[in-house]
This record gives C-alpha cells, sequence and structure tokens, in this order.
C-alpha cells in the first residue's frame, strides 16, 4: 500500500521531495526501490518503529540522463495483433498504434517488417494513422527485403526503407522492445 499511496502522489504533482514513513522492512525496501527507479535518491531515518524516507529527486524532470537515453522501438511483423481472428487483429493493432500515440515518451522507431510493411504502403488504411504518428517525430523504418518480396518499395508512403543492420541495430539501441 505505501508503495501506490507514493505513485499516486507522484502521479498528481511533480515533487522535488518528499518523505514517507512505513512501519517494517519490506515497505521500507519497495518504497526505495520504487522512489529510485523514478529519480529519486532516498536517505533512510530509523525512529523507534518506523522508518522514515527521504527522497530526493536527482534531477529535474526530462533532464535525467537515463530517461533521456531510453528509447522505445516498437517491431510490427503482420498485418495483424494476436493469433486468431484476422478481424479482430486488425481492429487490435489499429487500437495499439493509436494508443502508440498517447505514450509518454513516444516511441522512438516503428519497424515494419514481414507482412507488417503493407501497412505503411499505397493502399493500406492505416496510412492516415501512421502519418500521424510519423508526424509527431517517431521514426519509421521498413524492412527493404520486405518491401521487394511483396513488390512495394515503389508504393512505401510513410517512413523509409531500410536494411536488416539498421533493424538489428536499432533493437539493440532501444532501451525497451514492443511487439504487437
Amino acid at each position: 500500500m505505501p508503495v501506490l499511496e507514493t505513485k499516486k502522489l507522484l502521479e498528481t504533482k511533480v515533487v522535488d521531495e518528499i518523505q514517507v514513513v512505513v512501519d517494517n522492512d519490506t515497505s521500507r525496501e519497495n518504497v526505495t526501490r520504487f522512489l529510485e527507479s523514478q529519480g529519486y535518491l532516498v536517505s533512510l531515518e530509523k525512529r523507534e518503529d518506523e522508518f522514515c524516507l527521504t527522497a530526493r529527486r536527482k534531477s529535474a524532470p526530462g533532464t535525467d540522463k537515463e530517461a533521456e537515453s531510453g528509447k522505445i522501438v516498437v517491431v510490427i511483423d503482420g498485418e495483424t495483433m494476436g493469433r486468431g481472428n484476422d478481424q479482430l487483429g486488425m481492429v487490435l493493432l489499429r487500437s495499439f498504434l493509436n494508443t502508440l500515440k498517447e505514450l509518454n515518451p513516444l516511441p522512438w522507431r516503428l519497424i515494419f517488417l514481414n507482412t507488417g510493411v503493407k501497412l505503411a504502403s499505397e493502399g493500406s488504411e492505416y496510412l492516415p494513422l501512421l502519418q500521424e504518428i510519423a508526424g509527431l517525430g517517431v521514426e519509421i523504418i521498413c524492412c527493404g527485403t520486405c518491401l521487394d518480396f511483396f513488390q512495394l518499395k515503389e508504393r512505401l508512403r510513410v517512413g523509409r526503407v531500410t536494411n536488416m543492420y539498421e533493424i538489428v541495430s536499432s533493437i539493440i539501441e532501444a532501451s525497451r522492445m514492443l511487439k504487437p
């Protein structure tokens, strides 16, 4: 419960310093780990039957080096999300792409492979959505081998053509990878 309460507070406002009082070792450890994951330096004061954790933000919001270097890459390797019903999979993929626009931070790159390259090509119902995502500063790259295979290279309408070296390098460089 102390972690959830601390998280709620931090979600409502920017806090440079916070004190959390807990009454057991487990809560102390959990709250400390959570605050450190949020960019705080935590000090501890042991009182009679409780612990007082004082957390100070290491740096101003948005300037933490870890946050700046965090890159999210999304790999889309098909025309649907999940396995099973393709019609449902298309609905889920559209919802997934719409949700990406709401992420903070936005993904660094969307990588399209295999039949996923069809989504970024002429005639795709996803083009306006992908163009909107690209307009937000998200880089869209599409596998050149895949575009050649499906004879779509000349019909690519959003993003740019890339190769496997850049795809693998992007995945390695990313701090997180999502795959619908």
